[in-house]
């Protein structure tokens, strides 16, 4: 049996809260903010460390956290530490996030640049029909 001594609160009560009441607690990772990164952290070093590994659902039901949630973080470890292929890092999710949101910018400026090119060819030529 794996002993585990966890002192993090479960509760959001004492989570500052931002002016738009949203939390301030945010990770770089996407993650949620009610499980905090050093919880995290020690959950993903307890299993890789280990051995023989211990069974997910046992040691997330020990962390006091979900089997899927510690599943996925291993996974992102593991992945992050170049030992799968079959994710993205943690770079390469911000990376990809960053050139998605850039690109949303510039389709939403090609348009704009279309719409003001269309308006102003009709002003320069009044024989083209609207």
């Amino acid at each position: 049996m794996l002993a585990v001594d966890v002192s993090f609160p479960r509760d959001t009560e004492g989570v500052d809260r931002g002016s738009d009441g949203s939390d301030e607690r945010k990770s770089d990772r996407g993650c949620s903010p009610l499980i905090p990164l050093e919880l995290r952290d020690r959950a993903v070093r307890m299993y890789r460390t280990s051995d023989p590994k211990p069974q997910i659902k046992r040691l997330a039901g020990d962390l006091g956290v979900h089997p899927e949630a510690l599943r996925g973080w291993i996974r992102q470890a593991e992945a992050d530490a170049d030992e799968r292929d079959d994710r993205l890092t943690t770079d390469e999710r911000a990376e990809l996030a960053a050139l998605r949101k850039e690109n949303t910018q510039l389709k939403r400026a090609n348009e704009a640049l279309r719409t003001a090119s269309a308006f102003f060819a009709a002003q320069l030529d009044p024989t083209r029909p609207r």
